[in-house]
């Protein structure tokens, strides 16, 4: 069976497909790189960027090539704009890899006009990234996946990815940090980058930070498509098709308010795990509304039909 989806896998949109299987190798390298290389920047070894963008890239690229595996058609627009998702990847992971060669930070490096124009391409490839994933959830949205349940699943990852994408804004409009030369903009809020975090994460333990919200949301896409075959797969028997297509549309609810909060969080300079009163009882209403609403749409679900009797 493993053997199979894996073949079913490889004949998904090829350039993304090719693209995991790159980014995957550069996974690997980059995690040698950690241990071997002894060379900190930012409070972190130096390829643990390249380590984690190569392994957020083979999740993106492979659930977007799934994602377009489901149409019941083929779409060029839609194949030509996850082409264009793939030069993008590429080029950002060659001024992050280039950078690390060269012993300095790729983002919000404005120390001399190199490392500047650096800067200013990654921000346009973003953007470039950016409008090809709207490409990508028109195309996907407008076609009709058989399966209601998997379609809003899918409908709502997409749109809540690039609410992951936009509430990283903040990062590059101003300068959250206490200002350092040749910085612009930062991940962390009321303090400086490089300091105390989680571990393997690195989200400041001492200050906000912006990547939360950022990580969260993009990976709804992830998040939500995963929902929808859990509950299929162990729920398909007590919960009808439009049941489960409701409850998505609470988790996916949900899941963007909790991209918001974790955002606005970050934005008033609080740690994760040392939030104040004010973001406690924003997430205590978040889930008392998201654990009313699910219950409220499973206790009104249609009794099952019972069989009749020949």
């Amino acid at each position: 069976m493993t053997t199979t989806a894996l073949g079913r896998a490889a004949h998904w949109h090829r350039p993304l497909m090719v693209f995991v299987s790159a980014m995957a190798v550069l996974a690997v390298v980059a995690a040698v790189g950690i241990v071997a290389d002894p060379r900190v920047l930012t409070g972190a070894p130096i390829w643990v960027k390249p380590f984690k963008f190569a392994v957020s890239f083979v999740v993106y690229a492979a659930t977007l090539a799934w994602m377009l595996s489901l149409l019941p058609r083929r779409s060029r627009v839609a194949e030509w704009a996850g082409t264009a998702i793939v030069a993008v990847g590429v080029g950002e992971m060659a001024i992050i890899v280039g950078q690390v060669l060269r012993g300095t930070a790729s983002h919000f490096n404005e120390s001399t006009p190199f490392n500047a124009a650096l800067w200013q391409m990654m921000g346009m490839l973003i953007m470039a990234l950016f409008v090809a994933h709207v490409v990508i959830a028109v195309v996907v949205l407008r076609r009709r996946i058989p399966d209601r349940a998997a379609a809003r699943a899918v409908g709502w990852g997409l749109g809540l990815s690039l609410l992951g994408m936009l509430v990283a804004f903040p990062m590059v409009a101003g300068d959250p940090a206490p200002a350092v030369e040749g910085v612009a903009g930062a991940h962390s809020v009321g303090v400086a980058d490089g300091g105390p975090g989680l571990p393997l994460l690195g989200w400041s333990t001492t200050g906000g930070d912006l990547r939360i919200g950022h990580f969260v949301g993009l990976h709804a896409l992830q998040a939500l498509p995963i929902l929808a075959m859990l509950l299929h797969r162990f729920a398909a028997h007590r919960l009808d098709e439009r049941t489960r297509t409701r409850l998505l549309t609470v988790a996916g609810a949900a899941y963007g308010l909790l991209t918001i909060l974790l955002t606005w969080q970050a934005l008033r300079g609080q740690p994760l795990l040392r939030p104040d009163a004010l973001t406690v009882a924003a997430a205590t209403a978040l889930l008392t509304a998201t654990a009313t609403a699910t219950a409220v749409v499973v206790l009104r679900r249609p009794a099952p039909r019972l069989a009749l009797a020949g």
